[in-house]
């Protein structure tokens, strides 16, 4: 946990008295089931396109299969807040994942793009219906959430192979949306924007820094963003030591005072309760 280069000190004694040296909340025998059901259904996916489209790119999460469970954490507990908007931009790892088991995009439809499967071009979709690989493309769903049975909107943005193009796109979506509801600090509690990272692409690309500093301005800020960096070790082809000066992918966030969580994905209850600390 990085905190101490945040300045205000209110908040450094805040995060300091919750979390250091404390225990992380236990989770809860049916959070503990729940997670179980969806680290399966995270793991199965991948495995199964992995057997199914063996020779297609498909960006799978092997390792990092946690993200999907965790990232459900943050909204359902994002929910009990009183979200009910969800903007997400990510990278091409656990898309498809993301898309099938938590965007809810119909699965029929993945596995047909993968056979090359299009929809019918019309004169009235010609306009609307693009070509690109699946892992580029985004959807938007709104669906009953949860127990509540809670009616939010998810959206996953499309991006090209330049990985960070999204987060402005993410940022300025998301600020129409509070804009449309009001503009006050209460509707930006209403739509939550959440931008996934790459380890390489986080430390090397300028534009992570460029939405990061608009964070406070009048004109721009969304309220925040819950930032999700997966470390896969690999950035492409470069190993950290070579790619980047800093100890962490993760060190331009400490230009904006954002608290950091360092947890390994291979524990499932830290991962749901960093995600849920975030929310």
């Amino acid at each position: 946990m990085q905190f101490m280069h945040i300045e205000d000190r209110e908040r450094c004694d805040w995060i300091r008295e919750k979390f250091e040296s404390i225990q992380f909340r236990n989770i809860s025998e049916g959070e503990q089931i729940s997670n179980y059901k969806r680290i399966n259904e995270s793991h199965s996916w991948g495995a199964f396109m992995a057997m199914k489209f063996n020779t297609a790119k498909r960006f799978g999460l092997e390792g990092c299969e946690s993200f999907v469970p965790g990232l459900k954490f943050c909204i359902d507990s994002a929910v009990e807040e009183g979200a009910r908007t969800f903007v997400i931009g990510m990278a091409h790892r656990g898309r498809l994942n993301t898309l099938a088991n938590i965007v809810r995009k119909p699965m029929e439809v993945i596995m047909a793009e993968f056979q090359g499967i299009r929809p019918r071009v019309t004169e009235e979709t010609s306009a609307s219906v693009a070509g690109d690989v699946k892992y580029h493309l985004g959807t938007t769903f709104r669906r009953p959430y949860g127990a509540s049975g809670q009616d939010i909107k998810l959206t996953l943005m499309a991006n090209p192979s330049h990985l960070e193009a999204v987060n402005p796109c993410v940022q300025g979506r998301a600020r129409a949306e509070q804009h449309f509801l009001g503009g006050q600090d209460g509707d930006r509690e209403k739509v939550v924007p959440i931008v996934v990272h790459g380890d390489a692409a986080v430390a090397g690309q300028g534009i992570v820094y460029e939405c990061l500093q608009m964070e406070s301005l009048a004109n721009y800020t969304v309220g925040g963003t819950i930032h999700v960096v997966i470390n896969n070790q690999v950035g492409f082809t470069t190993t950290p030591d070579r790619a980047r000066s800093s100890i962490y992918c993760s060190e331009v966030a400490t230009t904006i005072g954002a608290p950091i969580f360092h947890v390994n994905a291979q524990s499932m209850e830290d991962v749901a309760n960093a995600f849920r600390i975030a929310a």
